[in-house]
């Protein structure tokens, strides 16, 4: 059934990434303008997924939907300049180092975005399917991590994401995940909200 379901979401998600492109199918080929881009940025927000004791007593808590973020794809616009596709790949990260060690949470989000262009803004959503989110650590953060013992599934969610407009190339802009992580915890299956706000900055060439 697991395998079924996953078999499903990979399904839906290659669906999803051809209706972005799709989306600007309608104009000739040669007149789409197909551009590498880049993007980084920051999440806040989720449950959390593990408590990090430290050396003072004190504790630090690292969230699902926390983390920095890196990545890159391709821009796609098409003739009249008002869609846009963007599909993209990035390594997001949240850690919390100590003297004795670190712990770091990780995934790898593919996102299929389509957005509606105006003059000083760009308006639209889509997809992101997070892959091989993990709890890692070194020393005593790996310790940790072992009685944590959690594993997770990959997971589908949604963006929706408002950028102001730079010029025809750079955007700066907030956005809202919509996300679930299926994980098991100790032999028993939970479910964490990874969903929040972020801000995101990305340029095209």
């Amino acid at each position: 059934m697991k395998n079924k379901l996953q078999a499903a979401i990979r399904s839906f998600f290659a669906l999803a990434l051809a209706l972005a492109v799709a989306a600007l199918a309608a104009t000739p080929a040669r007149a789409a303008d197909v551009r590498p881009m880049l993007k980084a940025g920051v999440d806040f927000g989720g449950d959390p997924v593990i408590k990090v004791p430290l050396s003072d007593g004190s504790t630090r808590t690292i969230r699902a939907n926390e983390g920095f973020f890196l990545g890159g794809g391709a821009s796609i616009v098409n003739e009249e300049k008002d869609l846009e596709a963007e599909i993209s790949l990035s390594l997001k990260g949240r850690a919390v180092n100590a003297d004795n060690g670190n712990v770091t949470w990780t995934t790898v989000p593919l996102d299929a975005l389509v957005f509606y262009r105006l003059p000083s803004f760009r308006l639209g959503g889509g997809l992101t399917y997070h892959i091989n989110p993990q709890l890692s650590g070194s020393e005593a953060g790996a310790t940790i991590v072992s009685a944590n013992n959690a594993q997770f599934d990959n997971a589908l969610g949604v963006i929706l994401q408002a950028d102001y407009r730079f010029g025809d190339k750079i955007g700066l802009g907030l956005r809202l995940t919509g996300l679930k992580y299926h994980a098991t915890v100790g032999g028993a299956s939970t479910t964490y909200k990874g969903g929040g706000a972020g801000i995101v900055f990305s340029v095209s060439f």
